[in-house]
Protein backbone atom coordinates (compact mmCIF):
# COMPACT_ATOMS: atom_id res chain seq x y z
CA UNK A 1 0.00 0.00 0.00
CA UNK A 2 1.35 3.53 -0.90
CA UNK A 3 1.62 6.07 2.78
CA UNK A 4 -1.09 8.62 2.31
CA UNK A 5 0.31 12.19 2.47
CA UNK A 6 -1.09 15.07 3.55
CA UNK A 7 -1.23 18.74 1.46
CA UNK A 8 -1.65 22.01 3.82
CA UNK A 9 -3.11 24.94 2.28
CA UNK A 10 -0.57 26.97 4.13
CA UNK A 11 2.78 27.94 2.70
CA UNK A 12 5.92 28.59 4.49
CA UNK A 13 6.91 32.36 4.74
CA UNK A 14 9.79 33.62 2.79
CA UNK A 15 12.59 34.65 4.81
CA UNK A 16 14.79 37.40 3.80
CA UNK A 17 16.83 36.03 1.60
CA UNK A 18 13.56 34.92 -0.54
CA UNK A 19 13.70 31.08 0.53
CA UNK A 20 10.75 29.52 2.17
CA UNK A 21 11.90 29.43 6.02
CA UNK A 22 11.00 25.62 6.90
CA UNK A 23 9.15 25.29 10.64
CA UNK A 24 11.13 23.16 13.07
CA UNK A 25 8.04 20.62 13.11
CA UNK A 26 8.49 19.60 9.63
CA UNK A 27 11.83 18.91 9.37
CA UNK A 28 13.27 15.30 8.95
CA UNK A 29 13.46 13.15 12.61
CA UNK A 30 15.89 10.60 12.52
CA UNK A 31 15.20 7.09 13.94
CA UNK A 32 16.61 7.96 17.16
CA UNK A 33 14.21 10.66 17.14
CA UNK A 34 16.40 12.88 16.87
CA UNK A 35 16.66 16.22 14.26
CA UNK A 36 19.65 17.48 11.93
CA UNK A 37 21.21 20.88 11.99
CA UNK A 38 21.22 22.83 14.93
CA UNK A 39 18.24 21.46 16.60
CA UNK A 40 19.60 18.49 16.65
CA UNK A 41 21.28 16.60 20.08
CA UNK A 42 23.87 18.05 22.19
CA UNK A 43 26.51 16.37 21.50
CA UNK A 44 26.17 17.11 17.93
CA UNK A 45 25.35 20.53 18.57
CA UNK A 46 28.69 20.76 20.35
CA UNK A 47 30.85 19.09 17.60
CA UNK A 48 29.47 20.87 14.84
CA UNK A 49 32.48 23.69 13.76
CA UNK A 50 30.95 27.68 14.47
CA UNK A 51 32.31 30.80 13.31
CA UNK A 52 34.46 31.85 16.73
CA UNK A 53 33.14 35.44 18.84
CA UNK A 54 36.14 37.17 19.73
CA UNK A 55 35.16 37.95 23.11
CA UNK A 56 34.59 34.57 24.10
CA UNK A 57 37.85 33.26 22.46
CA UNK A 58 40.04 36.25 24.05
CA UNK A 59 38.37 35.29 27.80
CA UNK A 60 38.54 31.60 27.05
CA UNK A 61 42.19 31.56 26.19
CA UNK A 62 43.05 34.61 28.89
CA UNK A 63 41.22 32.05 32.01
CA UNK A 64 42.84 28.53 30.25
CA UNK A 65 46.71 30.23 30.24
CA UNK A 66 45.77 31.54 33.54
CA UNK A 67 44.65 28.45 34.68
CA UNK A 68 47.68 26.70 32.97
CA UNK A 69 50.34 29.16 34.81
CA UNK A 70 48.50 28.47 38.03
CA UNK A 71 48.23 25.00 38.40
CA UNK A 72 52.07 24.66 36.44
CA UNK A 73 53.24 26.63 39.48
CA UNK A 74 51.58 25.04 42.23
CA UNK A 75 53.14 21.78 41.33
CA UNK A 76 55.60 21.31 44.54
CA UNK A 77 59.06 22.00 43.20
CA UNK A 78 60.45 18.83 44.11
CA UNK A 79 64.28 19.89 44.00
CA UNK A 80 66.07 15.94 45.00
CA UNK A 81 63.78 14.61 42.98
CA UNK A 82 64.14 16.87 39.97
CA UNK A 83 67.96 16.60 39.87
CA UNK A 84 68.15 12.93 40.08
CA UNK A 85 65.44 12.75 37.34
CA UNK A 86 67.93 14.69 35.41
CA UNK A 87 70.96 13.07 35.87
CA UNK A 88 68.80 9.67 34.77
CA UNK A 89 67.34 11.73 31.81
CA UNK A 90 71.39 12.81 31.11
CA UNK A 91 72.69 8.80 31.23
CA UNK A 92 69.81 7.75 28.96
CA UNK A 93 71.03 10.05 26.58
CA UNK A 94 74.87 9.43 26.85
CA UNK A 95 73.93 5.63 26.33
CA UNK A 96 72.37 6.89 23.04
CA UNK A 97 74.85 8.68 22.05
CA UNK A 98 72.58 11.98 21.81
CA UNK A 99 73.97 13.95 25.35
CA UNK A 100 75.71 16.78 22.92
CA UNK A 101 73.50 19.46 24.84
CA UNK A 102 76.75 20.57 26.81
CA UNK A 103 78.81 21.18 24.10
CA UNK A 104 76.12 23.43 21.99
CA UNK A 105 75.42 25.02 25.21
CA UNK A 106 79.30 26.14 25.30
CA UNK A 107 79.30 26.36 21.46
CA UNK A 108 76.33 29.34 21.40
CA UNK A 109 77.91 31.10 24.60
CA UNK A 110 81.00 32.03 23.30
CA UNK A 111 79.09 34.08 20.27
CA UNK A 112 77.79 36.86 22.18
CA UNK A 113 75.17 38.34 19.70
CA UNK A 114 74.21 34.82 19.31
CA UNK A 115 73.45 33.61 23.01
CA UNK A 116 71.59 37.02 23.54
CA UNK A 117 69.49 36.68 20.91
CA UNK A 118 68.13 32.91 22.00
CA UNK A 119 67.05 34.36 24.79
CA UNK A 120 65.35 36.75 23.70
CA UNK A 121 63.31 34.47 21.12
CA UNK A 122 63.23 31.87 24.46
CA UNK A 123 61.45 34.47 25.96
CA UNK A 124 59.21 36.15 23.80
CA UNK A 125 58.33 34.02 20.58
CA UNK A 126 57.03 31.43 22.69
CA UNK A 127 54.02 33.73 23.25
CA UNK A 128 53.86 35.89 20.04
CA UNK A 129 54.08 33.25 17.34
CA UNK A 130 51.67 31.15 19.20
CA UNK A 131 48.94 33.99 19.58
CA UNK A 132 50.04 35.00 15.95
CA UNK A 133 48.66 31.51 14.92
CA UNK A 134 45.60 31.39 16.45
CA UNK A 135 44.81 35.02 15.47
CA UNK A 136 45.32 34.02 11.50
CA UNK A 137 43.54 30.62 11.96
CA UNK A 138 40.60 32.57 13.64
CA UNK A 139 40.42 35.26 10.54
CA UNK A 140 40.59 33.46 8.10
CA UNK A 141 39.93 29.98 8.23
CA UNK A 142 37.35 30.12 11.19
CA UNK A 143 35.79 26.94 10.30
CA UNK A 144 39.18 24.81 11.04
CA UNK A 145 39.79 27.67 14.55
CA UNK A 146 38.17 25.45 16.74
CA UNK A 147 39.48 21.99 16.48
CA UNK A 148 42.77 23.76 15.95
CA UNK A 149 42.44 25.61 19.61
CA UNK A 150 41.62 21.75 20.91
CA UNK A 151 44.87 20.76 20.30
CA UNK A 152 46.27 23.44 21.42
CA UNK A 153 44.25 22.67 24.20
CA UNK A 154 44.54 19.73 24.93
CA UNK A 155 48.21 19.42 24.47
CA UNK A 156 48.98 21.59 27.21
CA UNK A 157 46.70 20.34 29.48
CA UNK A 158 48.48 17.01 29.22
CA UNK A 159 51.98 18.59 30.15
CA UNK A 160 50.55 19.12 33.79
CA UNK A 161 50.65 15.55 34.28
CA UNK A 162 54.53 15.47 33.27
CA UNK A 163 55.21 18.75 35.52
CA UNK A 164 53.58 16.72 38.26
CA UNK A 165 54.56 13.50 38.23
CA UNK A 166 57.83 13.91 36.94
CA UNK A 167 59.78 16.92 38.14
CA UNK A 168 63.34 17.11 35.69
CA UNK A 169 65.67 20.31 36.77
CA UNK A 170 67.08 21.68 33.30
CA UNK A 171 70.39 21.22 32.34
CA UNK A 172 71.70 25.18 33.52
CA UNK A 173 70.48 23.54 37.33
CA UNK A 174 71.86 19.71 37.38
CA UNK A 175 74.67 19.44 39.50
CA UNK A 176 78.17 19.29 38.24
CA UNK A 177 77.22 19.40 34.51
CA UNK A 178 78.94 22.79 34.09
CA UNK A 179 76.28 24.12 32.26
CA UNK A 180 76.30 27.67 31.11
CA UNK A 181 73.03 29.16 32.45
CA UNK A 182 72.66 32.14 29.28
CA UNK A 183 70.31 34.45 31.29
CA UNK A 184 72.04 34.92 34.25
CA UNK A 185 75.71 35.14 32.35
CA UNK A 186 74.72 37.37 29.76
CA UNK A 187 72.39 39.46 32.19
CA UNK A 188 69.62 39.67 29.60
CA UNK A 189 65.78 39.14 30.32
CA UNK A 190 65.13 35.47 29.49
CA UNK A 191 63.68 32.48 30.78
CA UNK A 192 60.91 33.08 33.71
CA UNK A 193 62.86 30.47 35.63
CA UNK A 194 65.85 32.33 35.70
CA UNK A 195 67.23 35.55 37.20
CA UNK A 196 65.41 37.65 39.39
CA UNK A 197 61.76 35.92 38.02
CA UNK A 198 62.48 32.24 38.58
CA UNK A 199 60.39 32.89 41.90
CA UNK A 200 57.93 33.36 39.71
CA UNK A 201 57.72 30.05 37.73
CA UNK A 202 58.38 26.34 38.42
CA UNK A 203 61.87 25.38 38.09
CA UNK A 204 61.88 22.14 37.57
CA UNK A 205 58.92 21.65 35.23
CA UNK A 206 61.58 21.11 32.14
CA UNK A 207 59.58 18.00 30.83
CA UNK A 208 57.96 18.21 28.41
CA UNK A 209 58.69 21.30 27.15
CA UNK A 210 55.96 23.43 25.89
CA UNK A 211 58.46 25.41 23.58
CA UNK A 212 58.57 22.45 21.59
CA UNK A 213 55.09 21.53 21.71
CA UNK A 214 53.29 25.01 21.30
CA UNK A 215 56.11 25.98 18.45
CA UNK A 216 55.40 22.49 16.33
CA UNK A 217 51.95 23.16 16.89
CA UNK A 218 52.59 26.34 15.35
CA UNK A 219 54.59 24.64 12.85
CA UNK A 220 52.16 22.29 11.36
CA UNK A 221 48.68 24.34 11.17
CA UNK A 222 50.68 26.76 9.17
CA UNK A 223 52.09 24.12 6.88
CA UNK A 224 48.80 22.09 6.90
CA UNK A 225 46.98 25.35 5.88
CA UNK A 226 48.88 28.04 4.38
CA UNK A 227 49.01 28.19 0.82
CA UNK A 228 52.29 29.84 -0.25
CA UNK A 229 55.57 27.69 -0.32
CA UNK A 230 57.58 30.19 2.01
CA UNK A 231 54.90 30.36 4.86
CA UNK A 232 55.25 26.52 4.99
CA UNK A 233 58.81 26.04 4.53
CA UNK A 234 59.24 28.60 7.45
CA UNK A 235 56.53 26.87 9.22
CA UNK A 236 58.55 23.89 9.64
CA UNK A 237 61.48 26.01 9.93
CA UNK A 238 60.05 27.65 13.32
CA UNK A 239 60.19 24.07 15.74
CA UNK A 240 63.36 23.34 14.13
CA UNK A 241 64.95 26.65 15.20
CA UNK A 242 63.01 26.34 18.80
CA UNK A 243 64.42 23.28 19.56
CA UNK A 244 68.29 24.73 18.79
CA UNK A 245 67.22 27.59 21.09
CA UNK A 246 65.97 25.62 24.22
CA UNK A 247 69.09 23.25 24.16
CA UNK A 248 71.37 26.03 23.64
CA UNK A 249 70.05 27.97 26.69
CA UNK A 250 70.41 25.07 28.64
CA UNK A 251 66.82 25.20 28.76
CA UNK A 252 65.92 21.74 28.42
CA UNK A 253 67.31 18.09 27.33
CA UNK A 254 67.17 16.90 23.70
CA UNK A 255 64.32 14.38 25.53
CA UNK A 256 62.36 17.00 27.04
CA UNK A 257 61.46 18.36 23.36
CA UNK A 258 60.73 14.37 22.42
CA UNK A 259 57.83 14.73 25.32
CA UNK A 260 56.37 17.79 23.81
CA UNK A 261 56.12 15.73 20.50
CA UNK A 262 54.00 13.58 22.32
CA UNK A 263 51.97 15.74 23.92
CA UNK A 264 51.21 16.86 20.15
CA UNK A 265 50.33 13.96 19.17
CA UNK A 266 47.49 13.33 22.18
CA UNK A 267 46.23 17.30 21.04
CA UNK A 268 45.99 15.69 17.34
CA UNK A 269 43.93 12.68 18.68
CA UNK A 270 42.12 14.65 20.40
CA UNK A 271 41.10 16.96 17.98
CA UNK A 272 40.54 14.25 15.61
CA UNK A 273 38.14 11.89 18.07
CA UNK A 274 36.20 15.23 18.42
CA UNK A 275 35.75 16.93 15.20
CA UNK A 276 36.17 13.87 13.12
CA UNK A 277 39.08 14.49 11.01
CA UNK A 278 42.52 17.08 11.35
CA UNK A 279 41.48 20.63 11.18
CA UNK A 280 42.72 21.20 7.96
CA UNK A 281 40.66 19.13 6.61
CA UNK A 282 37.79 20.27 8.03
CA UNK A 283 35.84 23.33 5.76
CA UNK A 284 37.49 26.29 5.61
CA UNK A 285 34.32 29.00 6.87
CA UNK A 286 32.22 26.66 9.21
CA UNK A 287 28.88 25.15 8.08
CA UNK A 288 26.89 25.78 11.10
CA UNK A 289 25.96 29.52 12.06
CA UNK A 290 23.81 29.17 15.15
CA UNK A 291 25.61 30.28 18.46
CA UNK A 292 27.79 27.21 20.19
CA UNK A 293 26.03 26.21 22.98
CA UNK A 294 28.35 26.87 26.12
CA UNK A 295 28.28 30.36 24.16
CA UNK A 296 24.36 30.70 24.23
CA UNK A 297 24.02 29.43 28.24
CA UNK A 298 26.62 32.86 29.22
CA UNK A 299 24.82 35.06 27.09
CA UNK A 300 21.29 33.74 28.44
CA UNK A 301 22.72 34.14 31.89
CA UNK A 302 23.80 37.35 31.26
CA UNK A 303 20.54 38.68 29.90
CA UNK A 304 19.11 37.37 32.51
CA UNK A 305 21.37 38.97 35.44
Amino acid sequence: MGEASVKTLETPPATAGGAPRTDVSSSPVAEDGSRPGPEGPLLARLRAPRRPRIWFEVLLIGISYWTYSLIRNAVPEQKAVALANADWIWSIERGLGIAVEHSVNHAVNSVTWLVVGMNYYYATLHFIVTIGVLVWIYRFHPGRYAATRLILFATTGVALLGYFFFPLAPPRLMNGGHFVDTVLVHHTWGSMASGNLKHMSNQYAAMPSMHIGWSLWCGLTIFAVASAPWARILGLLYPAATLVVIVSTANHFWLDAVGGMLCLAFGYAVSRAWYGDLPHRLPRSPLETSPHPATAAVLNRLRRA
